[in-house]
């Protein structure tokens, strides 16, 4: 189930929220400094790819804070914004309130990502 649903939530947003996320990493990377910050990206854009059967737990410190600081006004604002946008749009349908809850997930992840542990939930 967790296959189809990450299938149709390709199609329904996800590869865009993906290449958002490609873009912020390779636009990180351009920098020596932003390097750690362009490998986040990167990672986070696997979950924006398949997010079903995945779960967030956060675990900060100070440098994560300092990070999701400085990320939140370079980049994070911009993708939440997106995420939210088209979370919100899905969840106007029932079928899609599952694909916005995701979206709503990924939106949150955008604002404060460092800190963050994505991990597999098996049933």
């Amino acid at each position: 189930m967790k296959f189809i649903g990450n299938l149709v939530w390709i199609i329904c947003g996800g590869l865009f929220s993906a290449i958002g996320w490609w873009l912020a990493g390779i636009l990180w990377c351009i920098t020596i400094v932003g390097i750690p910050v362009g490998l986040q990206c990167f990672k986070m854009s696997s979950l924006s790819l398949n997010p079903f059967g995945k779960e967030v737990i956060d675990e900060g410190g100070a440098v994560s804070c300092l990070l999701n600081i400085i990320w939140f006004f370079v980049s994070g604002l911009e993708l939440a914004i997106g995420n939210f946008i088209i979370g919100c749009i899905l969840c106007v349908t029932i079928i899609g309130i599952p694909f916005g809850m995701q979206f709503f997930k990924i939106a949150r992840l955008s604002l404060f990502p460092f800190g963050a542990r994505i991990v597999k939930i098996t049933c």
